[in-house]
């Protein structure tokens, strides 16, 4: 019987490390990477946490992998690794990408940027 993706979602979130945006900021000043998956428009619409790498969700994989062709530098296995996107869903199931790729200290921003901005935090528009 198929799942659905709110169940993978639910799965995703009780198996992978969830920060909220405090902890989020906290770690990002002490050197993590923060990755925004969402699309461009999304973006456009909310703004972006100051400093994040924007890699959209269908294109995590491909750049994350120091193995392939179109692998950024920035991404690094044993590096602290944040994700973020709009509410938290797609970043959860994104952590158990990284984690199949070795990945070993990736997380996700519960709640996506929608917590991040209610916690009063700013977004930058991207350029």
């Amino acid at each position: 019987m198929p799942t659905t993706v709110m169940r993978l979602v639910t799965e995703a979130n009780a198996r992978v490390e969830s920060l909220n945006a405090d902890q989020t900021a906290r770690e990002v000043s002490d050197g993590a990477l923060l990755v925004d998956i969402r699309e461009d428009d999304e973006r456009d619409q909310t703004g972006a946490i100051p400093g994040a790498l924007h890699v959209p969700r269908g294109l995590l994989e491909f750049k994350a992998d120091a193995s392939a062709a179109t692998h950024l530098h920035s991404f690094d296995p044993s590096r602290r690794t944040i994700l973020y996107c709009a509410s938290g869903g797609r970043s959860a199931l994104a952590v158990i990408a990284l984690e199949a790729l070795g990945y070993t200290q990736a997380a996700h921003l519960e709640g996506g940027i929608q917590a991040w901005i209610a916690s009063g935090r700013q977004t930058d528009v991207p350029a």
